[in-house]
């Protein structure tokens, strides 16, 4: 059913269905559209310009509506344009000639703003509620690592050694600002925009703040014309959502390089690894590989969304229905990627040995040595040159840097010590740093940062479409 006949009677072209129908993805929105409706039929009831009775019909409309798509017995019929258009037709055919007031006061440029709203809100809550439980899952093979250590890497070359539990709390942190930034978001977007109408508001007496506070939301909008051509919170989830997956895409790439027989930091669970079509003893760890790709899909749908506003007059225009697909779908990978990472991590085993003796080696305590002769008086530039001469040393006439350190008068044995396996990595001792000290201190303080987020995450529970 199209919602304009009385301006327009010919029948819309095929080829303008076909190419302006959104239902096939914007169905995603139908709670959101129910909540929305309920909270507008209260408000016109509320100004009078609904009787008690007829926002009781309607409110009871809408429930077995809500009911149909739960029970998945929702009908769509062929002149379904949207969801929107689904829906009040379908309350149409239960109420009659109340179900035609639905619509009173309200235009599909407010209703889908408020709608897309909504459903941010529902969908940025979930989604920091999974990189929460990533980071649960972090934490606790953190905690398991115990004194495990590995090499940390600067330009994919061994730097110095870490505890493991650091370096995978050193992606909790990174989750944790991904958290942050989705829970600012839904606070920044959570404002009203229904009762904007097309664009200039309404004549009847609507009253948008009564709407407002039914939905949850922090207040209404200020100005119709802003309300109903704005999405900067579609541009800013989408941001959000593509950082994210900026990080899983790098703890994808760590993944793909520790499981490499080069490095072969880490075993990858076959209920988390897949095989090759060919090669009879390949083992590929393609979700890391697809946690890393999927990155450039949501780095392209940031893109996509950011190009169509760009050049957009006030107010609505059609080119705003282009904000939804990017939007889900990057909802949608986001999600299946941090469910499927948690899944790895949780089933990964580490290969201690491997990663302790790729730690241990001599040239991975040089700053500890070139430390040890600052602290007895040495400028650091001196004593960064000396044990850079060392390291050379060693390397081209295949003498063992511990040789050569025990013999040197600036170092000796006490200096040798610092080269043991295992001893450089309990140095680091700065806080925020790599060594025991610091890890453990580092660990109460992610356990209760993520105390606070929760909280943060649990007061949207409350909100409508939420609870």
């Amino acid at each position: 059913m199209t919602l304009w006949k009385g301006r327009i009677t010919t029948a819309m072209a095929d080829a303008v269905e076909a190419f302006t129908v959104s239902l096939p993805f914007d169905q995603v929105l139908a709670p959101d559209d129910l909540v929305g409706s309920r909270a507008h039929v209260k408000g016109l009831g509320k100004a009078g310009i609904l009787t008690d009775s007829e926002v009781s019909r309607l409110l009871d409309c809408l429930h077995v509506v809500e009911e149909e798509f739960a029970a998945g017995s929702f009908a769509f019929a062929p002149g379904d344009e949207d969801i929107h258009t689904a829906i009040e037709r379908r309350v149409t055919e239960l109420a009659g000639d109340i179900g035609a007031k639905l619509h009173t006061g309200r235009s599909r440029n407010d209703q889908v703003a408020t709608d897309l709203r909504l459903w941010c809100r529902r969908s940025l809550v979930g989604v920091a509620g999974e990189v929460m439980a990533l980071q649960d899952t972090l934490a606790q093979r953190a905690r398991e690592a115990a004194d495990v250590y590995l090499p940390g890497y600067t330009h994919l070359q061994r730097a110095q050694p870490v505890l493991l539990a650091h370096q995978l709390l050193a992606h909790g942190w990174a989750l944790a600002r991904d958290v942050d930034r989705l829970l600012v978001t839904v606070d920044r977007l959570n404002t009203s925009p229904l009762g904007a109408g097309a664009l200039a508001g309404s004549s009847l007496p609507l009253d948008p703040d009564y709407v407002a506070a039914e939905l949850g939301f922090h207040g209404r909008f200020e100005n119709s014309l802003d309300a109903v051509s704005d999405r900067d919170f579609v541009a800013e989830a989408l941001f959000d959502l593509a950082l994210l997956g900026v990080h899983l895409s790098r703890l994808g790439e760590e993944l793909v390089l520790w499981s490499s027989e080069e490095f072969g930091f880490c075993t990858m669970d076959d209920a988390y690894a897949t095989g090759s079509s060919m090669l009879p003893q390949k083992k590929n760890p393609d979700v890391a590989e697809l946690a890393r790709g999927k990155a450039g899909r949501l780095i392209g749908h940031l893109t996509a969304v950011l190009v169509t506003l760009k050049g957009l007059p006030l107010a609505y225009n059609r080119d705003l229905q282009e904000d939804k697909e990017p939007l889900f779908d990057a909802v949608l990978q986001v999600t299946r990627a941090l469910i499927a990472l948690r899944g790895v991590y949780d089933t990964v085993t580490w290969n201690e040995e491997r990663m302790q003796a790729a730690a241990d080696g001599p040239a991975a305590a040089a700053i500890d040595l070139a430390e040890m002769l600052v602290e007895h008086g040495m400028p650091f530039r001196a004593a960064h040159a000396l044990i850079g001469a060392l390291v050379r040393d060693s390397l081209e006439r295949h003498v063992p840097l511990v040789e050569l350190v025990a013999a040197h008068p600036e170092l000796g044995d006490a200096a040798v010590e610092l080269l043991e396996p295992g001893v450089a990595v309990t140095r680091r001792r700065t806080p925020g740093g790599a060594g025991p000290g610091p890890v453990a201190e580092q660990m109460d303080r992610f356990t209760r940062r993520r105390e606070v987020d929760r909280t943060r995450l649990g007061q949207w529970a409350v909100a409508p479409g939420l609870g």
